[in-house]
């Protein structure tokens, strides 16, 4: 049995979720795909795929195994890309194969995707699978390549790419500071109602720190309303629920149209790094570091997102 074609065919068979449909794009028999499963299956001595008359599923060893599979099947193709690569001229290959992305729901939805058309039309040959979650998850056991992350970086088993610095601005509503008065020193917020923004992950609120004469300072807050999410943190302060420590980039139209007001002008929000994680040694990968830096040149062009 050739094990890495057999890989590969269970990663196919996976994908289409259906032997009959990974059949048509392999042009091959269906049952030669079933005798593939069936002798992958007994030379690992376990079962990958649960097969009813309605439905494909993995079992927990099926899925452990395709996550393995499809981290072999890139370090394969991104050891033949390397010196495919190295050629040159006309007969260089172009970046190729699947890339696995994780980025922040707001920061994707509002930074990354309105400008990914463009990567597309200059890599037409990379297929991206872009996944949009605020919740911070393994990237080898979710089998991403790599993850955009904002604040320091916990993991010490993978590599950060510093990409920039997300910059912050206090804000309120019109109706808010009217009612309320506007904050003159950070430490007039103690007597403000504020929408507190918490960690998902920990249930634990963030701190709101500010620059305060080239030091960092964190000042305590009144919380009107606590929500786990950056859009929500925004429609809040909208309605005059509060002050709001938000992401400029987020905010700015929002800042220009008079429907929120900047206050604290002189003490920013502390900016928060950006960074690009990824497993060690995945950099090797010609579609990884084209999108690495593709992504470094579309942020460098904001200055909300550099410090």
């Amino acid at each position: 049995m050739d094990r890495l074609k057999a890989m590969q065919t269970f990663v196919r068979i996976v994908e289409a979720n259906s032997f009959t449909k990974a059949a048509e794009t392999l042009d091959l028999p269906r049952a030669a795909l079933t005798a593939t499963i069936k002798k992958l299956e007994a030379f690992l001595g376990t079962q990958l795929l649960q097969r009813t008359t309605r439905r494909l599923s993995l079992t927990p060893d099926g899925a452990d195994y395709y996550r393995k599979c499809q981290q072999i099947l890139q370090a394969v193709e991104d050891a033949e890309s390397t010196y495919r690569d190295q050629r040159g001229g006309q007969g260089a290959a172009q970046p190729r194969g699947k890339l696995r992305i994780e980025l922040p729901g707001t920061f994707g939805r509002n930074v990354v995707l309105p400008h990914i058309a463009a990567f597309c039309r200059s890599y037409p040959d990379i297929e991206l699978v872009i996944s949009l979650s605020d919740r911070v998850r393994d990237l080898t056991e979710e089998g991403a390549d790599c993850a955009l992350r904002v604040g320091a970086l916990q993991d010490s088993a993978m590599i950060g790419r510093p990409l920039g610095s997300m910059r912050f601005v206090t804000c309120a509503a019109p109706d808010y500071l009217k009612q309320h008065g506007v904050p003159q020193i950070w430490t007039d917020l103690r007597a403000h109602r504020c929408v507190s923004h918490f960690s998902g992950r920990t249930g634990r609120p963030f701190d709101w720190d500010f620059m305060v004469d080239g030091s960092e300072v964190t000042t305590e807050i009144r919380s009107a309303i606590a929500v786990n999410d950056a859009e929500a943190s925004a429609s809040c302060a909208l309605q005059g629920m509060g002050l709001a420590q938000l992401a400029r980039y987020q905010v700015r139209s929002h800042l220009a149209s008079g429907a929120l007001v900047e206050v604290l002008a002189a003490t920013p929000p502390t900016p928060m790094p950006l960074s690009l994680l990824y497993p060690q040694g995945r950099m090797s990968s010609p579609r990884l570091r084209v999108f690495a830096e593709w992504l470094g040149e579309l942020l460098r062009q904001d200055a909300d997102l550099q410090a």
